[in-house]
């Protein structure tokens, strides 16, 4: 069995593949303090919950945007299947197509992002990952990956909004009545749920103005839920479309 790990700035995404089956998937929150013991425990607790022993797994392939914790993970992934991880990159994804002036900076969450976006939808496709940051990533009908968008995310422009104004207190952000809020509570998740999802929507606009035509848009990232259903753009929610990208990736780098 494949472990399949996402370590992302707030949430880290595990899923667990039995051949292209995704047989158990879960969220933990990132934390950068964290040690292998505390990682491995949480993991090992995970799989036994689930009907699963450490034993099974015999591979992991990580994406992870968090450097410290890729070692913690590294090191886990040593314990548990007695070899290092493949991290998906550039170098482990070569058969992409890359048109992007630097490809070493590219993300690893956005390679795995674009070899399963490929691999499900083929070219052309917009992939919207909806997480710390919001991630555009964009392939045209070459199959290239030409570029792609990178703003701060629901969750962040919640905190800083919240963290900055002190006469509003912190709550959830919910769909509001309306878009013309007639509290204070729901004129801000009116600002900063539908401001989100227009802002998503524009940018998916000036992309396919940019290339000349349409694409599908998949979304993708924790954050998926709450803002697919009221996008005009977003045609498909596919949570898990990340660890499917590395599952691809782990495959492919075994010969």
């Amino acid at each position: 069995m494949l472990l399949a790990v996402d370590v992302g700035n707030t949430q880290t995404a595990i899923g667990l593949f039995t051949g292209p089956q995704l047989t158990g998937h879960w969220r933990m929150a990132t934390d950068q303090q964290t040690t292998a013991d505390e990682v491995h425990l949480t993991l090992h607790g995970l799989l036994e919950l689930a009907g699963y022993r450490d034993e099974q797994i015999s591979g992991m392939a990580l994406s992870s945007v968090v450097p410290p914790l890729t070692d913690i993970w590294e090191e886990v992934s040593a314990r548990i299947c007695g070899t290092a991880p493949v991290l998906a990159s550039v170098a482990t994804a070569p058969w992409v197509s890359l048109s992007y002036d630097n490809p070493e900076e590219i993300g690893a969450d956005r390679i795995a992002d674009t070899v399963a976006a490929l691999d499900t939808y083929g070219a052309p496709v917009v992939v919207v990952d909806l997480g710390t940051a919001t991630n555009i990533e964009v392939i045209d009908r070459e199959g290239s990956f030409v570029g792609g968008i990178i703003a701060p995310g629901l969750v962040t422009s919640t905190n800083a909004l919240f963290a900055a104004a002190a006469r509003i207190p912190r709550f959830d952000i919910i769909e509001p009545r309306s878009v013309l809020g007639k509290t204070t509570r729901d004129a801000v998740r009116s600002g900063l749920l539908y401001g989100e999802v227009d802002r998503i929507d524009g940018l998916v606009h000036r992309i396919w103005d940019e290339l000349g035509y349409r694409t599908r848009v998949i979304g993708t990232g924790g954050l998926v839920s709450t803002i697919a259903d009221l996008s005009t753009t977003i045609e498909t929610a596919d949570p898990n479309l990340t660890l499917r990208g590395l599952r691809i990736i782990y495959e492919r780098n075994q010969g």
